[in-house]
């Protein structure tokens, strides 16, 4: 099987289209019946996702028997599942900056907003947990802060659509990986002091797309067993040489969130014990692998990667450590 067309390539895909057809749903629902109906309609979308979801319903259940050591119980099963689904409804709240709707507290700061009052711009490196929209409630109190994201151009173009017609006076800005001059705009973007950030909790092969926009694939213990970690977001950073930091959105239930910056690596700073990049490169990846990990047990209904996470389809084409 070639690395432009394996399974994770079918997967992104069938996600992104499942990600627009529930935002598209979320948003009808949203405006047509304001927030507090709405978070009771999540109830029966719940129910129905998991008596219907198949192979989704399945990877949530095996994800929650890794994180809790033993098969979830159906209150938690439930609970993971209501989670996506309150944080795809906020989404449509967040996007069109409706922040006095919820209560938002932010641990560490400081990490991103004193590279930004620096003007040296950051870039991030988050996972499909809780909210990424809920960096934007910091554009309240920085009102020049620019957040884009990173994505591959297929997706870019779909996510692009239905977020504007969500939010069309939010300015939204999207990257789009898989072209030469991604690179390059990216840059632009950063040197800017704009803020960008990608999702690095799956191994990408999208078609068009280079050996070191991808960069290779480490199997690392995850949550008791091993699992595919790219190491492209992080590569793309040591090219860079800028700062990396760990941003999640955590969700906690009704209308609280909690925006959460960690160190990741800084990739604009020789080591000091003269290690060679690719050691630099593994101990980033390993340290993101365990900042996601702590989080998964921390709150481990916040973490929404549906599918088999663990599957080692890669593990023919790409190097593993």
């Amino acid at each position: 099987m070639s690395a432009e067309s394996g399974p994770s390539t079918e997967w992104t895909r069938q996600r992104e289209r499942s990600n627009l057809l529930a935002l598209t749903l979320m948003r009808w629902i949203a405006m047509a019946l304001g927030r507090r109906v709405a978070r009771g309609v999540l109830h029966p979308i719940t129910l129905y996702f998991l008596l219907t979801g198949g192979a989704a319903s399945r990877a949530s259940r095996q994800y929650l028997t890794q994180v809790l050591g033993r098969p979830p119980r159906w209150a938690e099963r439930y609970r993971h599942v209501h989670h996506f689904a309150a944080t795809i409804l906020d989404r449509v709240y967040l996007l069109q900056r409706r922040y006095e709707a919820f209560e938002i507290t932010v641990t560490n700061p400081h990490l991103l907003l004193d590279q930004v009052r620096a003007g040296r711009g950051a870039m991030l490196a988050g996972a499909h947990i809780g909210s990424f929209e809920v960096l934007r409630s910091l554009g309240e109190d920085m009102k020049d802060l620019r957040v884009a994201m990173l994505m591959f151009e297929d997706n870019a173009r779909q996510i692009n659509a239905t977020l504007r017609a969500i939010a069309p006076d939010t300015p939204l800005h999207v990257i789009a990986l898989g072209r030469m001059s991604a690179m390059l705009e990216l840059r632009a973007w950063l040197d800017s002091n704009g803020v960008a950030g990608l999702l690095a909790d799956r191994t990408l092969r999208a078609p068009g797309t280079t050996a070191m926009q991808r960069g290779g694939v480490h199997r690392l213990n995850f949550l008791g067993q091993p699992a595919s970690f790219s190491d492209g977001p992080f590569r793309l950073a040591m090219m860079l040489r800028r700062p990396l930091l760990f941003m999640a959105g955590l969700y906690h239930g009704a209308h609280r969130y909690e925006l959460r910056f960690l160190e990741i690596a800084d990739f604009s700073q020789r080591p000091t014990d003269g290690a060679t990049s690719e050691v630099v490169l593994q101990r980033a990846v390993q340290r993101y692998v365990e900042i996601l990990e702590g989080i998964c047990h921390e709150t481990p209904h916040n973490w929404f990667n549906f599918f088999d996470f663990w599957a080692d389809d890669d593990a023919d084409t790409s190097p593993q450590t």
